[in-house]
């Protein structure tokens, strides 16, 4: 596998560079021909690589977004995998349009390769370690793309998303990104408001990510140490970024959305592992708390967690000179009070309604501004938390941190290295 690394950027780099996050059709602009032309009536070839519960979710959400698409090929790294998602979507309501036939059913670590060459949009939603070599080959390949979050696990990947934006900017092509709540219309009404001066000037943002245990797919004897690991991907950070960057990512996210997108210039963190501390658990954390500090000085406190038995709470809060704002229960207080009273429809079908929609327009939806940052922001609490250290954006951005293993084949994988802060190094 070969990415390119990027020169060093800055942070002004990245804040200058960015570009509009389309977050509904409805806010497109017109930019020009997409690089695959289709009619309103044409029909759309999808493929989908990563056969897990995202991936079949996204799958099943595209089929709904859109009447005239077709699933036409699959891939997975493991055959068993592949073949339960098959099953499950040949018995949904789309089963006329699952058009996956045995050849076309890929498996190994090259089967995105495949699965790209089958179609006209690619859905990644594979274990996000991949991302940025399936990005890359979608990418280099001319197709339109839904990509699942995060879009990468170390800063190395990162660096080859945000060079691969670029190209898909060069060809036109749209990149949809799976943070989700951006395609939620009450977070969207809300986040106009607030960005029209709702709440008055940010004094401080809160948010909250905690949740219970996640699943476990065992371990069997017959797996080498490779097949382990990545069917266990959540628990191993090359695999996932640990659970700061896989999930609580969509939190930081809508932190990041009301700051108008530009990311935070410092950050401290702690963490640990003070429950899931049996092997099986890989590497990974149970528990972080970071503080992002902006250029400005205002702060986010932000907390997640994954511990079975302890209370739970996902929730986000912009606290203002006029008031504040409830990002994830919809509310603003103060004298512009307001609060989200309409209904809303699946803002997961929803970005692949936009998706298809811009396809067919020969317009272009570009969310990779946004979805670089947000990973970028997970990964750098991450590093603080594992390192003991107060890191800059520039810092993070710039790490040489590079979790690829030395080849992807069955049998070693890459050691077990639980982080020790203040005695793991930053690199």
């Amino acid at each position: 596998m070969t990415e390119t690394r990027s020169s060093a950027p800055t942070r002004r780099d990245f804040v200058r560079n960015s570009s509009a996050a389309i977050a509904g059709f409805a806010a497109m602009p017109a930019l020009g021909g997409a690089g695959v032309h289709h009619g309103v009536n044409d029909e759309l070839r999808i493929g989908l690589i990563g056969c897990g519960g995202r991936g079949s979710g996204a799958a099943n959400d595209a089929l709904a977004a859109d009447p005239s698409t077709r699933l036409v090929a699959m891939g997975d790294v493991f055959p068993d995998r592949l073949a339960e998602a098959h099953r499950a979507l040949s018995r949904s309501e789309f089963a006329s349009r699952i058009t996956v036939d045995e050849d076309h059913r890929f498996t190994g670590f090259d089967a995105y390769k495949k699965v790209i060459e089958s179609c006209d949009v690619v859905l990644l939603a594979a274990t996000p370690h991949f991302r940025p070599l399936h990005l890359r080959a979608a990418i280099e390949a001319g197709k339109h793309v839904f990509c699942e979050k995060p879009i990468a696990t170390d800063p190395t990947g990162v660096r080859s998303v945000m060079e691969t934006c670029e190209m898909a900017r060069a060809k036109k092509l749209n990149l949809v990104s799976g943070l989700c709540y951006r395609y939620d219309e009450p977070k969207q009404e809300l986040m106009a408001r607030l960005h029209d001066g709702a709440v008055g000037e940010p004094v401080a943002l809160e948010c909250t990510y905690n949740t219970g245990a996640l699943w476990f797919r065992g371990d069997d004897p017959d797996w080498s140490p490779m097949e382990r690991q990545l069917r266990n991907w959540l628990y191993y950070t090359w695999l996932s970024g640990d659970h700061i960057a896989e999930q609580s990512i969509h939190s930081l996210d809508k932190i990041l959305w009301a700051m108008k997108d530009e990311p935070p210039a410092k950050v401290t963190a702690s963490g640990g592992r003070i429950r899931r501390i049996e092997p099986q658990f890989g590497d990974v954390y149970d528990h972080f708390n970071t503080v992002f500090e902006w250029a400005n000085g205002v702060k986010l406190f932000h907390s997640c967690r994954q511990i079975e038995g302890a209370d739970r709470d996902v929730s986000d809060f912009v606290y203002g000179t006029k008031g504040v704002a409830a990002i994830q229960s919809h509310y603003i207080t103060g004298p512009n009070e307001w609060r989200w009273r309409g209904r809303a429809d699946s803002m997961y079908r929803r970005e692949h309604q936009s998706l298809f929609a811009a396809i067919r327009a020969g317009r272009v939806i570009d969310n990779g501004d946004y979805m670089c940052k947000a990973t970028l922001m997970a990964i750098m609490g991450r590093m603080s938390a594992y390192t003991g250290k107060t890191l800059t954006w520039e810092q993070a951005l710039n790490s040489q941190l590079d979790l690829r293993p030395a080849a992807y084949a069955w049998g070693d994988a890459p050691p077990v290295e639980i982080a020790r802060p203040g005695l793991t190094p930053f690199v």
